[in-house]
């Protein structure tokens, strides 16, 4: 499960220690957050944070998604070309270069250009993502950049609330759908109803809440009812349930 509080990067750490055990891989990971910090001093974002707690949460969803270490690397690193003085041949220099193409890859596209808002937003645009990150990591990278964005939505203005949203919603949500990331594509569909239609948001939201042990029961319930039947018949089986998300909520009224 991604965790939606602002953690540090020994945080971060401990998280990624659960399952990368080796030293030089655990070193990797330090060396580019270290890197990311010094090119990063002096940024900071919206929020007025500075920049490198984004490139720490970035590398904490991608270890709760339990990447790889090129991966978070990677993704602490995702900036530095973009926003910093930095080339693409000193990330290749110093970080080798799987990890530079992959920075390479999220800045290109980071810099997509449309000509309108509803090319933009068309189906192809997805495509289009996925034709140009050939790698898969690129993708996981840029839905945990997507999503710490998301989380941070509050501190930009309306209208430009309205379009990330709206451009969540329409791209990067059925990516993390289609590669079956559903706590990703869920927590995106929520925030973006958040400021689509705050409205209905709070008004679900309140609903769901005054309810919410309600429903938790009622799952358990199913769950050992499915349990009881399925032991019966000798099927071995694994059952999870969860309460429905506000955007499916929102959909189905």
């Amino acid at each position: 499960m991604v965790s939606k509080k602002v953690v540090t990067f020994d945080e971060m750490m401990q998280e990624v220690k659960k399952y990368i055990k080796k030293d030089e891989n655990i070193d990797l990971i330090t060396r580019a957050y270290l890197f990311a910090e010094k090119n990063h001093d002096g940024q900071y974002r919206k929020s007025g944070e500075p920049y490198i707690i984004h490139a720490i949460q970035v590398g904490y969803i991608l270890s709760s998604l339990r990447t790889g270490p090129k991966t978070i690397a990677a993704g602490l690193l995702h900036d530095v070309v973009e926003d910093c003085d930095v080339c693409l041949e000193d990330v290749k220099e110093k970080f080798g270069d799987e990890v530079a193409s992959l920075v390479e890859s999220v800045t290109k596209i980071g810099a997509l250009k449309f000509k309108d808002e509803k090319e933009y937003l068309a189906s192809n645009h997805r495509k289009i993502f996925i034709a140009m990150a050939k790698d898969v990591r690129v993708i996981l990278i840029k839905l945990s950049d997507r999503l710490h964005n998301m989380r941070t939505l509050q501190y930009m203005r309306p209208e430009k609330q309205k379009k990330i949203a709206n451009e969540t919603l329409e791209v990067y949500a059925p990516i993390a759908h289609r590669l079956g990331i559903s706590t990703i594509k869920s927590e995106l569909e929520d925030l973006c109803l958040k400021y689509l239609d705050p409205d209905a948001y709070f008004e679900i939201s309140e609903l769901v809440h005054k309810r919410l042990d309600e429903r938790k029961e009622y799952i358990r319930k199913i769950m050992a009812r499915l349990s009881k039947e399925l032991e019966s018949l000798g099927i071995p089986f694994e059952i999870s349930g969860r309460p429905q998300t506000l955007y499916s909520i929102y959909k189905k009224m």
